[in-house]
């Protein structure tokens, strides 16, 4: 199918991905583009013609958007100073919040935080009704953004950057062609920003093809996050809560959030990071176990959970931003990791770094350059704004935790009095997957009961996966070419199954992966739920042997996270 005849788009500038970052760079470019031609003489270059085209893999913008979220405003502020006016959907404005070490059964308030740390002022907001409002002043623009179209792969000439082709549909399991089926198209565009969020597909080969990465590589985060409706009172300010502590273990980096929200609703979440030795950690456990702390529990009690999504957080920092640009393209949002690792926010450095790209985009129009040497404009934008000054302080933070909390806390502490320095700069880490212990390394033994460390679920306050995975509102057709894609299951059925039990049973939030009895053998398999999954990318992250792939599914399918 590589080699079939393909339809052929051509356009000017192409942006993979219809989230903050790049529905930003979008409204900005056009904003940009017309401001110009009002003002442009007559023997200017004309831009009037500019091809913009967004791309989205959700079905609907913001269908697939997922966050806390707590949004610090200075990003759209910059985008859209009338946001307000215009209409943009925020929660409660933060009046209150706190930081809290949780114990097993109770909890201590530190004595101090750091300033960045606070959100009071800051609106509380959905970030799935967020960006679709987003696309909506996007497309007031006349900007055409194309929903259920995910790209598959990236177009190059030699190493230069020029489009991307959007996925075959219409093909069942074993990829042969349905009667409904129709060839992915190939975009072609003078420019190329990936905006795709968390370990975008795209984003990820092209940073192994062109090898883009600097420092470190990327570190990572997944969040489990339910949206519950409580009773009324339990608030009496809008508060944000952050926790640390348990129900992980000292050597696990990670921690949670309670927001509480307008109509008595209050979102929270937990944060775990995937540097972690345990073959046996579980995320979503891990979030059920924090539903049960005294303190939560008393803020849940009486209430409905409404809803259930997870996502992966790039949350590295400095270091483990690859380069982002280069021939033909640029990197965006969470896809380049503008993340605060130490606020865990980042959609006002979305906004910003879509901004900076639209300008870069705005330049390199005027001078029909479209090179590395032309787009290095990008960098340079973003080393002598706001962003650098949020990302260098932190630039050591996610990493301070490589030994333990209570090292962290300390080296922490030593970075703050030394611009984020310490006594290791930079802190080289590893990728993420292989920190993790073998079931022998870390039990003392390969004979571990899976199940030791579940929590017990009682469907009022704490929820299987199967059941949150109901409330993601994610669906997929089933016959088709599985969207996880893995390159030995031999390695699954026999060696990790020894030495590490199979840990994709556990880190994925959902119900995706499943050891099942084999009939012939009566040993355990590896059996794919692929209509469960929720984008989450935590399995192409976390597998110790690398050999999970989550590609583009077909058609727009997954998540549906509305109000998350």
């Amino acid at each position: 199918m590589a080699d079939e005849e393909r339809e052929v788009f051509e356009s000017d500038i192409l942006i993979v991905g219809a989230g903050v970052a790049g529905l930003s760079c979008a409204y900005h470019l056009k904003k940009l583009i017309n401001q110009y031609q009002e003002n442009k003489a007559d023997d200017d270059k004309d831009l009037s013609e500019t091809m913009i085209v967004v791309l989205e893999k959700g079905p609907h913008v913001g269908a697939h958007c997922l966050s806390g979220a707590i949004m610090d405003p200075k990003g759209i502020a910059e985008l859209m100073p009338d946001y307000i006016e215009k209409g943009a959907p925020l929660d409660n404005v933060i009046e209150e919040d706190a930081l809290y070490y949780f114990r097993e059964n109770g909890q201590i308030k530190p004595p101090y935080a750091p300033p960045d740390m606070h959100n009071k002022g800051f609106p509380a907001m959905s970030l799935n009704k967020f960006t679709a409002w987003l696309g909506e002043q996007v497309e007031a623009e006349e900007v055409d953004i194309l929903t259920a179209a995910g790209g598959q792969h990236v177009l190059y000439d030699d190493d230069k950057v020029i489009g991307v082709r959007t996925e075959d549909k219409g093909l069942d399991k074993k990829g042969e062609k349905k009667p409904s089926y129709e060839p992915g198209t190939d975009i072609q565009a003078k420019l190329t920003l990936f905006a795709e969020g968390t370990r975008g597909n795209l984003t990820k080969t092209l940073v192994n093809k062109l090898h883009l990465q600097t420092v470190n590589p990327q570190a990572y985060t997944t969040g489990v996050k339910e949206l519950w409706e409580i009773p009324e009172g339990r608030f009496e300010k809008p508060t944000a809560y952050h926790t640390f502590g348990h129900p992980l273990d000292s050597k696990t980096f990670g921690g949670g959030f309670i927001y509480s929200l307008n109509n008595n609703r209050v979102s929270l979440g937990f944060v775990t990071g995937l540097n972690y030795r345990n073959p046996l950690t579980d995320p979503h456990n891990m979030f059920q176990k924090y539903k049960q702390h005294p303190f939560v529990k008393k803020i849940l009690e009486g209430g409905k959970m409404l809803r259930y999504g997870a996502k992966t957080i790039p949350d590295g920092g400095y270091y483990s931003m690859p380069k982002y640009y280069g021939d033909g393209f640029m990197i965006a949002g969470d896809s380049a990791g503008f993340l605060n690792p130490r606020r865990l926010k980042g959609i006002h450095l979305a906004i910003k770094s879509g901004m900076l790209a639209a300008e870069t985009m705005f330049e390199a129009l005027l001078a029909d350059d479209f090179s590395e040497k032309k787009l290095k404009a990008y960098e340079d934008k973003v080393e002598h704004s706001w962003i650098k000054d949020e990302l260098w302080p932190v630039r050591n933070f996610h990493q301070a935790f490589e030994n333990g909390i209570y090292r962290g806390l300390f080296h922490i502490g030593m970075q703050m009095i030394s611009d984020g320095g310490g006594f290791n700069d930079p802190w080289r880490v590893e990728e993420d997957h292989k920190h993790m212990k073998k079931l022998k390394e870390y039990f003392g033994t390969t004979d571990v009961d899976p199940n030791s460390q579940k929590t017990k679920f009682d469907n009022e306050l704490t929820f299987n996966k199967l059941d949150d995975t109901y409330y993601s509102g994610t669906k997929h057709e089933e016959d088709q070419p599985p969207h996880l894609v893995i390159a030995d299951y031999d390695i699954c059925n026999n060696r990790c199954t020894i030495e590490y039990g199979n840990p994709c049973q556990h880190f994925c939030p959902t119900f995706v992966y499943e050891m099942e009895e084999d009939e012939k053998t009566g040993k355990k398999k590896l059996k794919l739920n692929p209509s469960n999954c929720v984008h989450c990318k935590t399995c192409d992250i976390a597998d110790p042997y690398g050999i999970i792939t989550w590609v583009i599914p077909q058609g727009g399918e997954g998540p549906n996270y509305d109000d998350l």
